[in-house]
């Protein structure tokens, strides 16, 4: 099935621009439709990749054959960081020629490590995540719980079988090529490992001793995966108050719910339950993460948890707007929002629900997703 992507990548003439995402996220898709003109350089083909690596000049002598009107357009690279000292002949051309690029890639950690420079400002940076909500015709929450939300995986019979292939042949590979000490065996462990601490507070310690790796290097595992645009870190939010709050630990969540479910063995009947509501956690918070990317906002996401146990899951802004996301909800679940609302008073508190039933009890909005997603799409949650 075709989607029409919400990313707005309107660029003036002469700008060049980054495009990141994860794999399979449909960047090269969006591209070729959104540019169908534009001269195409892809980077996973071995002809491009062998003769770009050996003598990236040979870019400025393919381009110049071009005929004017093409040399116009933006001229697309995918598959970037596969050549990262491409980068300084497109620096080249960008100045002595002032063709303009669309760069695209699913990591810019290798060209840092390449210790090139990412044009130094010259390109402007946009991001594609996976399938959003309000992408979706006749969106279905079970499945997109399940299958995640990869154009590739989700429409497909066997969605099991291609996360499957993409958890082991690209996410492993991702942390196996990046890697400071390539050890195979440690790889494994990790992953084993990263099924109990997705969505929980993160422990470096705790994690290198069950997966018997050592702690920096556990850290530096995690630092690939959000490098890689695979996985967030969400930290917690703190501003002086009377009530003592956890400051330091992160929580971490891969960048697909349905890889989360896949990795952590998760496969999901009902809409209730403990793994429901964690699933449905994520999903909130990486429609969150898009919804800000789309929009070009930049308001901090993090999550509030005191040291006696209340918790509220996301805060927007700097305390600007609190989200508590709940299958169902019970009498005693607006504990957290209401304490946290009594000490920061928030412009907005939001319980993000399951249910049909919309309703506002004490300021606190209870929504079901559906119309919170439609007001968050919209730009009217912060």
């Amino acid at each position: 099935m075709g989607y029409q992507r919400r990313l707005n990548m309107d660029l003036p003439q002469g700008q060049s621009a980054f495009l990141w995402g994860a794999r399979q996220t449909g960047k090269s898709t969006f591209l070729r439709q959104r540019f169908p003109n534009s001269f195409y350089i892809d980077l996973l083909n071995s002809d491009n990749l062998l003769s770009l690596s050996a003598r990236p000049a040979r870019l400025g002598e393919i381009l110049t054959q071009k005929a004017p009107e093409i040399l116009k357009r933006p001229i697309i690279i995918d598959e970037i960081q596969k050549v990262p000292s491409l980068l300084d002949e497109v620096h080249r051309l960008i100045e002595s020629c002032g063709f303009s690029f669309i760069l695209c890639g699913s990591s810019a950690r290798r060209m840092r490590r390449a210790g090139v420079n990412l044009l130094g400002g010259r390109a402007w940076r946009f991001d594609l995540f996976p399938l959003n909500w309000n992408e979706v015709p006749e969106f279905d929450l079970l499945r997109a719980l399940n299958r995640g939300m990869l154009p590739s995986i989700y429409d497909q019979p066997r969605f099991g079988r291609s996360l499957k292939a993409y958890v082991q042949d690209y996410l492993t590979e991702e942390i196996f090529n990046d890697a400071t000490t390539r050890n195979a065996p440690t790889f494994v462990r990790f992953f084993d490992c990263l099924r109990f601490c997705h969505g929980e507070l993160l422990n470096y310690t705790s994690i290198s001793r069950e997966c018997a790796i050592d702690a920096k290097t556990v850290k530096v595992y995690f630092d690939i995966l959000q490098d890689s645009l695979v996985g967030y870190r969400i930290f917690p939010f703190h501003r002086s108050s009377g009530r003592q709050s956890i400051t330091a630990a992160p929580k971490f969540f891969l960048f697909d719910v349905g890889v989360a479910s896949h990795i952590c063995g998760r496969s999901l009947t009902n809409e209730y339950g403990p793994e429901f509501g964690r699933a449905f956690e994520h999903f909130i918070l990486l429609e969150l993460i898009a919804a800000r990317g789309y929009r070009e906002q930049d308001y901090s996401i993090e999550f509030w948890r005191t040291k006696s146990g209340l918790e509220v899951d996301f805060i927007l802004g700097g305390g600007e707007v609190a989200i508590e996301v709940k299958t169902r909800v019970r009498h005693g679940d607006l504990r957290a929002i209401r304490a946290f609302a009594d000490e920061f008073s928030p412009s907005a508190a939001f319980v993000v629900t399951a249910e049909q039933d919309r309703r506002r009890i004490d300021d606190i909005d209870i929504l079901p997703y559906t119309d919170f997603l439609r007001l968050l799409h919209d730009g009217n949650v912060i």
